[in-house]
């Protein structure tokens, strides 16, 4: 740090000037370029944006109680589908531009088309929440404050030993909590 402060008072103050200037536009420029990427970052995190390619399955959540329900609390596609910590966060959007390029190259352009491949979709969405936990699940849903007396005999059971004991997560169980389930006849464990 001497070599840096000794350099800075050999140099004349129109120089001086020129590199004070310098660092703050490039400070500045920074700061804008952060401002623009966390401003696209959040758009595409909106319903609107999602409904954009996936207007059939944005319209089945307004179905569901995630959409809508007694306590007022809704949940957008972003809360399900994107983690909220910013590492992961970057992962999930760039494993998302394939979702984006498949819809551009016309795989799943159409309900139809999106419909014939929703058992593959459906698979690697949940293998992906299986293998971090369903963690989107949990930044709702936490384990520690649920009322086990207020479920279900079953639910309080499962909750209370398999969800507990980390031998099950979240989406084991709630396949098709907000979206319409595929052809399940092929997927292991389910009844």
């Amino acid at each position: 740090m001497k070599w840096l402060k000794t350099f800075w008072l050999r140099l004349k103050t129109p120089s001086k000037v020129a590199v004070g200037l310098v660092l703050f536009m490039g400070f500045m420029g920074g700061l804008l370029f952060w401002g623009g990427f966390n401003t696209v970052m959040e758009k595409t995190n909106s319903e609107e944006f999602c409904a954009g390619c996936h207007a059939p399955i944005v319209k089945e959540i307004q179905e569901t109680i995630h959409f809508s329900n007694r306590s007022g609390v809704r949940a957008i596609c972003s809360d399900c589908h994107v983690p909220h910590n910013w590492t992961d966060k970057i992962v999930r959007k760039v494993q998302a531009s394939k979702e984006i390029f498949a819809h551009i190259m016309g795989t799943i352009d159409t309900p139809e088309k999106f419909n014939a491949r929703r058992g593959h979709l459906a698979e690697r969405e949940w293998q992906r929440m299986k293998n971090n936990d369903s963690q989107e699940c949990r930044n709702c849903h936490q384990f520690n404050y649920m009322d086990f007396s207020e479920q279900a005999p079953r639910s309080a059971k499962q909750h209370s030993t398999a969800l507990a004991s980390g031998d099950k997560t979240c989406v084991d169980c709630h396949k098709g909590i907000a979206h319409k389930l595929p052809d399940m006849k092929d997927v292991a464990g389910w009844q």
